[in-house]
Formats: C-alpha cells, structure tokens, sequence
C-alpha cells in the first residue's frame, strides 16, 4: 500500500502529464496548420486566385488565430476562475481538438467551392479559442498541485509540450509530405490531422482523472460571494503582474517566431537548402525539452527574476553572432549549433521558469484570466506579427539581418526593463485571495508550504 508521499508524488505528476500532453496537442495542432497553410491550403482550398495571393490567404488563416486567441483566453480563463481549472482544462482540450480532428475533412475547393475556406476558417477560429486558454490553465494545474519549493520544475512540463507538440507535428507532417504530390494532395495531408483524435482521447483520460487545483479548492468559498468578474478585478489591481508578464512574453515570442521567419531567409536570402531550416529547428527543439526542466528547477533555488532575466540577456547577446555565424559561414551545421544554443539556453531560461512565475503574479481567484488573457495579447502582438516584421525589416536592410537584430534587442531590452522593475514571486503563496496578501507572502509562504508537507504528508 503507498504511503500519503508517495500517493502525492504521483497525483503531482499525473497533473504535470495532464498539462504536458495538452500543450503538446495545442501545438501539434498549430505546427500542422502553419506547414499544411504552405503546402496545401494554396493548392486545394484558395485556388480561385492568383498562385502568390492563395498563399497569402493561407497564411493569414494561420495569422488571425494570434488575435482570436486572446478572446480564449478571456472567456475559459474567466470560466475558470469561477468555474474550476480542471473542468475548463477539459472543454478546452476537448474544443481545440474536435475542431483540430474535422480539418481533416474540410472538403477542398473542386468539391464545395467558396464553402471550403469558410468552413476552414471557421474550423481555425474555434480551434484557437480552445488554444487561447489551454497553456495558461495547464501552466496554473501544473504550479497550484506542486510544492511551492518545487513550482518551477514541475510548472516546466507544459513548456515541454509545446516544443514536443512542435516536434510531433512536423515529424508527422514530413512522413506523408514523401508520398507522391497528387496522393499527398488528395488525402495524404489529412492523416496527421485525423490522428490528433488520438491524442485527444489520451489527454481527456489522462485529465479527467486528475484532482481540481488545491489553490481554487480553498478560494472556492470566496468565489460563490464575489460578484466583480475576474478579468475586471485583475484589470483594477493587478495591473503589473498583467504587464510583467507582458513584457516577459514580448522579448520570449520576438525570438521563438524567428523561427518561423528562418526558412524564408535561409532558402530565399542565403541560398542554403531546404531541408536546413527544419532539420535545425527539429534539434533546437529536442535540446529545449531537455534544458527546460533544469531552467525550472534552477530558478526554484535562486528565484524567477535572475533566471528569466539571464535568458533574456542571453538572447539579447546572441543574435548578432548567430546572424554573423548563418550569413558568414552557411555552414548547416554551425547554423544548427548556433540555433541551438539560443533556444537550449537563452529561449529555454526564460520559459522554464514561465509557468511558476506567471501564475505567482496573481491572486487565486483573477490568476486563469490574467494569465491566459495577457498571455495571448502579447502573442498577438509579438507572436504572430514576428515572422511579417522581420521579412519586412530584411527587405529594408537590403538582404542583412543588421535591422532585424536591433529589432530583436530592443525587444530583450523591453523585457528585461519589465523584469527588472517586477517583483521575485518564488514561494508565494497561491491561494491568496488579495495583492497584499499575494505581496506579502513570498518568503513566509515557503516556510509555510514545508510545513505543510510536513505535517498532511503532501509532497512534490
């Protein structure tokens, strides 16, 4: 028979796995869509245009789901806040997966004609509205089960599962991208999409058999007398927490979607082979599920801020050598390592720690909407805009990355501003229901976590 720690240890970890499989869904999802907006939406849904205006069209599909994502984020994270983290967790699972798994069906345009976008877009919309709440209701299960002194560590797991979701969409993607064009454009490209089903069915199991978050469980009285929506609340007074983190996500998305912009300027501006960019991007990303936890755990010992800050400095310093290493020696290799020493360490130090730090912002009963809506604003703003301003900013340059960089920097220099000026949050307390009482309980909060442990036998 378990003893209680050992019970614990494994209802913390089913939580962890819970948060991770569904970040990982989240953005198999996305990583499909982006690739099959490139390779088959042009061809057999926007094909009553011009080639380069089909394309055009396919990925503005693609881009309109960062400005959709913040209304998820507003309407699940309120509904969570009320409702209970783990019953949102679920719809939001269930929403951006069915949705992800009928794409697969959407007839192309010879079949239905003018109907075959919309129902894409449409599919597109709901899809994001799931996504817009799924990272910061997985972030805030995974931090409120675990121990305070090991928030960052297990608050890493949904991190994970977006580079991984990342991994799997594209290994998925290139397997039916080999078969002959006209099968790959006829039904070829719909495999990857169905078989989110999958993926689906094994996170709902997993979800449905893990406990609500502890933190909301003792709020919850609170909630049944409270009437200000919890948006509305961390608008009048949690303002910056809301602006930390928009600061934080603002350096972090300028230099993930660079990523997205690096195939288009290695193939079309330094003449490298195809294959480079996605090859590079699959090994940056398996470095970054392995350093991520240890980004977590470290800043459990020296606190959020030194960590996050690092991280941004360290993106800050590196893109013009990378952008000196890709234009000097157009090596596949040097290219690769350079690309991997950004996101292994620089992109990996500012998002281990995310999801402990970000939920420490907030008070327990407005932390799913903050976190969630502000989240995706910056997404918006500094996510799916990235790849656009920097061809525009490389085209300005006359082909060299010089503006591209000072672009890069100042949003490292934005963010660390932000960072500098916020608060360190390790160990505080989650289920406060106030800012004073969020504020004043950093340290104490720690203390009081262990002797918790201590006493209910509750571990991390």
């Amino acid at each position: 028979m378990m003893s209680s720690t050992e019970d614990a240890q494994q209802g913390t970890f089913r939580v962890a796995a819970a948060a991770l499989v569904g970040s990982a869904l989240e953005w198999y999802d996305f990583g499909l869509y982006g690739l099959a907006a490139g390779l088959v939406f042009n061809k057999v849904i926007f094909v009553n245009s011009d080639p380069t205006v089909a394309t055009l069209l396919a990925f503005a599909t693609f881009g309109v789901a960062y400005f959709i994502r913040p209304l998820g984020g507003l309407i699940f994270g309120r509904l969570g806040d009320i409702m209970g983290r783990r019953k949102i967790l679920v719809v939001t699972l269930l929403v951006m997966g069915i949705s992800t798994t009928l794409m697969a069906f959407v007839p192309t345009y010879a079949q239905a004609g003018i109907w075959s976008p919309v129902i894409l877009v449409l599919l597109r919309v709901v899809q994001s509205i799931g996504a817009g709440a799924e990272f910061g209701g997985a972030a805030i299960m995974s931090v409120e089960h675990a121990a305070a002194r090991r928030r960052g560590m297990w608050g890493s797991w949904p991190m994970v599962g977006i580079f991984l979701g990342g991994v799997m969409g594209s290994g998925a993607f290139a397997l039916v991208a080999s078969l002959p064009e006209e099968q790959f454009l006829s039904w070829g490209w719909r495999i990857p999409f169905a078989a989110s089903a999958l993926i689906i069915a094994f996170a709902l199991w997993i979800r449905l058999r893990i406990p609500e978050s502890p933190a909301f469980v003792e709020a919850k009285p609170d909630q049944q007398k409270r009437t200000v929506a919890p948006l509305s609340s961390a608008f009048r007074h949690e303002k910056k927490g809301m602006f930390v983190l928009f600061g934080t996500m603002v350096a972090s998305n300028t230099v993930v979607y660079l990523n997205v912009f690096l195939p288009a300027y290695l193939t079309g501006t330094v003449n490298l082979a195809p294959s480079v960019a996605p090859t590079a991007g699959v090994v940056a990303s398996a470095a970054t599920i392995v350093t991520l936890p240890l980004f977590g755990a470290l800043s459990d010992r020296i606190g959020r801020r030194p960590v996050v800050l690092g991280g941004v400095a360290f993106c800050a310093l590196s893109i013009y050598p990378f952008f000196w290493i890709v234009d000097g020696t157009r090596s596949p290799l040097w290219i690769t390592v350079a690309l991997v020493a950004i996101f292994a360490i620089g992109v990996s130090a500012i998002s281990g720690p995310q999801a402990a730090f970000f939920s420490e912002l907030f008070t327990a009963r407005a932390r799913y909407a903050s976190l969630a809506f502000s989240r995706e604003v910056a997404g918006a703003t500094a996510g799916g805009l990235t790849p656009l301003i920097a061809a525009a900013l490389v085209a300005a340059g006359d082909g060299k990355p010089w503006l591209l960089s000072v672009y890069v920097v100042a949003a490292c220099v934005f963010g660390g501003v932000v960072l500098a000026l916020g608060p360190e949050t390790r160990g505080r307390k989650l289920e406060a229901l106030t800012i004073d009482e969020l504020r004043g309980g950093s340290r104490p909060a720690e203390h009081a976590a262990r002797a918790r442990t201590t006493a209910t036998g509750r571990a991390d």
